[in-house]
């Protein structure tokens, strides 16, 4: 490990935005600053479209730095560098001694090389040239242009010139922050965090939402949702959950409603605290994890009918996605193995034999007029506790 390597972070859409650009950049870079304040002391500052994070101690944690970097929504890769003198022989020296491990594992190079300051007297080819001339002969390695085993980098910036290896890809996306408020329906399955996920990295700022159903869901159902929120904050940054008893509403509909419509009213009663929670918090849409004709519930009729009460916009980013591509994302940001723990929750407590697929919105209405709507809600509202998640 070399004691005065930095990490250079690309930005990624953010470069794209026009005049409220600055506000996006400023927004990122205090991210960057808050995830890596557990890692030690770093300066961090940006310049020509890249963050740079810099040890100011000895005992900063690079390696815990360079994992959280790459989970910043607005980073599009992540790489570390060494800085040194923008002259040639100090160029090729740093690279003679900072990447000896790698070259002793390589047979073929190439040197990459890029001037972002013009004022430097030779232009990229020409770095490139001379960098590679001298490392080829130094460590008797080949250049290949188009396969190479190792791909060195130099960068000629205002201060220094800086060597890297390959960049490793960022999370993407949006700074969070940026795309405003939205609350999350989060159940224990594996659809609701992977959509919360999707949100988050569109720089939307989440709050989540959970319903228990006690005695038919367990304290353990609870704390794996809880669970599944901690290990969203790696991204989302630290957030509440709110907690909502639906006990009380799930049996008077199994009470006093058809069967084939429990899921679709249970959902319509969901949407309507979600709701409420979100005026509550300032957010502007609700969030679901559902994805077309995946179950019952999920047809175009049944989707219109259940968003039928609520005013706001539902987002519902894997609309599209089939099981398989849900579950390689849940396994890519770390949620698989927690969503799949064999804990009931609510939505699976009262499942009909024969829900309807092709319900008629009017139908539904009618069904769930036998119930107190308004007092119901309120009654559950009242009962609402929350908890603050952080990483």
């Amino acid at each position: 490990m070399n004691n005065n390597e930095i990490l250079l972070l690309k930005l990624g859409e953010v470069v794209l935005k026009g005049l409220n650009r600055r506000s996006f950049e400023d927004k990122l870079v205090s991210n960057v600053r808050r995830r890596m304040k557990p890692c030690g002391s770093f300066q961090i500052y940006i310049r020509q479209s890249t963050i740079y994070v810099e040890p100011q101690t000895e005992d900063c944690d690079m390696e815990a730095a360079f994992k959280a970097a790459r989970q910043v929504f607005g980073i599009v890769t992540v790489a570390r560098a060494v800085p040194c003198a923008k002259e040639m022989d100090a160029i090729v020296e740093t690279a003679k001694t900072y990447l000896a491990d790698e070259f002793a594992k390589a047979r073929t190079f190439k040197v990459e090389s890029r001037r972002a300051d013009k004022q430097f007297p030779m232009n990229s080819i020409q770095i490139s040239q001379y960098v590679g001339g001298e490392l080829g002969q130094f460590f008797n390695v080949k250049a290949d242009m188009h396969h190479p085993d190792l791909t060195v980098y130099v960068e000629i910036r205002e201060k220094y010139a800086y060597i890297h290896t390959p960049s490793v890809p960022g999370a993407g996306g949006l700074p969070i922050g940026m795309g405003g408020r939205a609350v999350s329906l989060l159940s224990g399955g594996l659809d609701s965090p992977v959509s919360s996920y999707m949100i988050a990295r569109r720089g939307v700022e989440l709050e989540m939402v959970h319903f228990v159903s006690p005695p038919y869901t367990s304290q353990q159902a609870l704390d794996k949702v809880l669970e599944l929120a901690r290990l969203l904050t790696v991204y989302c940054g630290r957030m509440i959950v709110h907690i909502i008893p639906f006990t009380e509403i799930q049996e008077e509909i199994r009470r006093q409603c058809p069967e084939e419509y429990f899921t679709l009213i249970m959902r319509r009663f969901m949407m309507r605290l979600a709701e409420a929670v979100a005026r509550k918090s300032h957010a502007s849409a609700l969030v679901t994890g559902e994805s077309l004709g995946q179950v019952a519930s999920q047809t175009i009729k049944a989707l219109g009918v259940t968003e039928d009460v609520t005013k706001m916009p539902v987002l519902r980013p894997l609309i599209g996605t089939d099981k398989v591509e849900i579950i390689r994302m849940a396994r890519e940001i770390g949620t698989y193995e927690t969503s799949i723990l064999p804990y009931e929750d609510c939505c699976t407590v009262f499942t009909p034999r024969h829900p309807a697929t092709r319900p008629v919105l009017e139908d539904v209405v009618q069904a769930e007029s036998v119930l107190d709507i308004d007092g119901l809600v309120a009654k559950a509202l009242e009962g609402e506790t929350w908890v603050r998640v952080k990483p």
